[in-house]
C-alpha cells in the first residue's frame, strides 16, 4: 500500500510537468521508485572484485548483468579476449519487435575497475545517501543506470519499440592491444547504431561529455657515457644521460605546455648505470652510484590531445626536441604508441546534447551543458566517435574515482535513471536528429 500511495503521489507531481507525453510521465513515476533495487544491485556487483587483470572477477560481473538484460529480451553474447589477456566483453542487443524507423542506440558501460585482487579497497560500504567502494561511480553505478532505465522503458511497456545495443567493455581501464582486437565489437556495433550515450562518471547533473581527448603514450630512451663522476661535463666524459633527460623534459614542458587540450605527463622515471623497465606492468628498477656518470634513463609518459590534427604535431615537437642538440657525449630516442583516440565536439554531439537538456529541463532539473573536455580523460566512447554521434558522462553521480575514497551520491540514482530512460524513448523513436 505503501508503494501504491507513493506511486500515486509521483503521478500527481509529474503530471504537472506539461512538456511531458503521458509515456514520458509513466517513466519518470517508475524510475523514482527504483531506488532500493539499484542500490541492490549497485552493492552485488560492487562486491564482486573486477579489476581488469581479474579475469574471473570481470566475467562473474558480466554473468550478473547478463542475466539482467536477458530478462528485459535482450539476446545477449560474451566475447572472450584472451587472445590479449583480458576477461572479455557483455554485449547485449533488443530490436523492436515490429519493423521501426527509429533510431538504433549503443548504450557504453564497462565491467573492470582499477582496483585489483590485491587492492585493500574491495566492498560496497553504505553511509545514509552516501556509499563507497570499488567502482561505485567508475563506472558500476553508470552500469546501474543503464539497467534500471531499461527496467523503466519494460515497465512502460515501450522497450519492445526501440533498438538497442549495450556495451559493457571488460578492460576500460586498462585495454589490451591492439586495439584493432580489443575494441573491435564495439566499433562494429556503432556502425550499426545511429547515437552512442556514454554512462561513465557524471561531471555533475548540469554537464554532459560532447568532446575527450585522445590519450596516447611516449617512451623517451637516453643514453650516456659511463665513467667515473670525477670526468662528467668533460669532453671525453660529457654530461650522462641524467642531466640530458632533465634538458629534453625540461624544454618539453617549456615549448609545448599552454596549447589548449594539449597535455603530457612523463609518469616513470628510472635512471643510473643500469635500468630495468616493464612498460606492460609501469613498474621497473635502477642501479647506480653517486661517483658513476649514469648511461641510462628511462622515461614513460602520456600525451592527451582533443584531435589527431594537434596529437601528430605535438609528437613532431617532442621528436624534434629528444632527437637534437644533445649534450656532448649523449644521445636519446623518443618513440610513440597509440592507445584512444580523440572524440572532437562535432555538431552531431551537439545535437544528441540537446535532446539531454531538452529532457532535463522538461524535468524541471534545468539545463545541461557542454563539459570542458580538458577535464575529462579518455573512454570507450572516443573509438567510435567517427561512426556515431554521441554524448559521454550521464552515469553516475559521486566524486574519488580511481582513490580509496570513490563514492557515489545514491539519493541521484532515481533522477540519472529517470532522465536516462526518457532520452532513450524519445532518441530511439527519432527518425534521426
Amino acid at each position: 500500500m505503501r508503494c501504491l500511495a507513493a506511486i500515486f503521489l509521483l503521478l500527481v507531481s509529474v503530471g504537472s510537468l506539461a512538456e511531458l507525453s503521458d509515456v514520458e510521465k509513466k517513466l519518470s513515476v517508475i524510475a523514482k521508485v527504483s531506488q532500493q533495487d539499484s542500490i541492490a544491485l549497485l552493492e552485488r556487483v560492487v562486491n564482486i572484485n573486477s579489476g581488469t587483470m581479474n579475469h574471473t572477477g570481470v566475467k562473474q560481473v558480466a554473468d550478473v548483468f547478463a542475466v539482467e538484460f536477458e530478462s528485459l529480451g535482450f539476446d545477449t553474447n560474451w566475447y572472450d579476449m584472451s587472445e590479449v589477456d583480458r576477461a572479455g566483453h557483455l554485449f547485449a542487443e533488443r530490436k523492436p519487435a515490429l519493423t521501426s524507423k527509429g533510431q538504433c542506440l549503443l548504450l557504453i558501460g564497462h565491467l573492470d575497475t582499477v582496483f585489483e585482487k590485491d587492492s585493500a579497497f574491495q566492498s560496497f560500504e553504505r553511509d545514509g545517501d552516501f556509499a563507497t567502494g570499488p567502482g561505485v561511480n567508475d563506472m558500476k553505478g553508470g552500469d546501474v543506470v543503464i539497467v534500471q532505465a531499461l527496467k523503466s522503458l519494460a515497465a512502460a511497456g515501450v522497450l519492445q519499440d526501440l533498438h538497442i545495443i549495450v556495451a559493457m567493455i571488460g578492460d576500460e581501464e586498462k585495454s589490451g592491444s591492439p586495439k584493432s582486437i580489443s575494441r573491435y565489437h564495439l566499433v562494429e556495433a556503432a556502425k550499426r547504431c545511429d547515437i552512442a550515450l556514454g554512462f561513465e562518471i557524471a561531471t555533475g547533473l548540469q554537464a554532459a561529455t560532447i568532446a575527450r581527448r585522445g590519450s596516447s603514450g611516449w617512451m623517451l630512451e637516453v643514453s650516456g657515457k659511463r665513467a667515473h663522476s670525477s670526468g662528467i661535463f668533460s669532453d671525453r666524459v660529457g654530461s650522462g644521460a641524467i642531466f640530458e633527460a632533465a634538458r629534453i623534459l625540461n624544454q618539453f614542458h617549456e615549448q609545448l605546455t599552454g596549447e589548449q587540450y594539449l597535455t603530457f605527463n612523463p609518469g616513470v622515471i628510472l635512471g643510473g648505470t643500469d635500468v630495468n623497465y616493464d612498460a606492460s606492468q609501469n613498474r621497473g628498477d635502477a642501479f647506480g652510484k653517486t661517483n658513476v656518470v649514469a648511461q641510462t634513463v628511462t622515461v614513460h609518459g602520456g600525451l592527451r590531445t582533443i584531435s589527431s590534427e594537434q596529437e601528430a604535431e605535438a609528437r613532431a615537437s617532442m621528436k624534434a626536441i629528444a632527437h637534437a642538440n644533445h649534450h656532448r657525449g649523449t644521445d636519446a630516442v623518443i618513440t610513440f604508441s597509440d592507445g584512444y583516440p580523440s572524440m572532437p565536439p562535432t555538431q552531431g554531439n551537439k545535437a544528441v546534447l540537446s535532446k539531454l537538456n531538452q529532457v532535463s529541463i522538461d524535468l524541471g532539473y534545468g539545463p545541461v551543458e557542454a563539459y570542458d573536455p580538458g577535464k575529462r580523460g579518455a573512454a570507450d566512447v572516443s573509438f567510435i566517435a567517427e561512426y556515431v554521434d554521441a554524448i559521454d558522462g550521464i552515469g553516475a553521480q559521486g566524486l574519488g574515482a580511481h582513490t580509496p575514497d570513490e563514492n557515489i551520491d545514491l539519493s541521484t540514482l532515481p533522477m540519472l535513471v529517470e532522465r536516462a530512460s526518457i532520452l532513450i524513448h524519445r532518441l530511439g523513436r527519432e527518425e534521426n536528429l
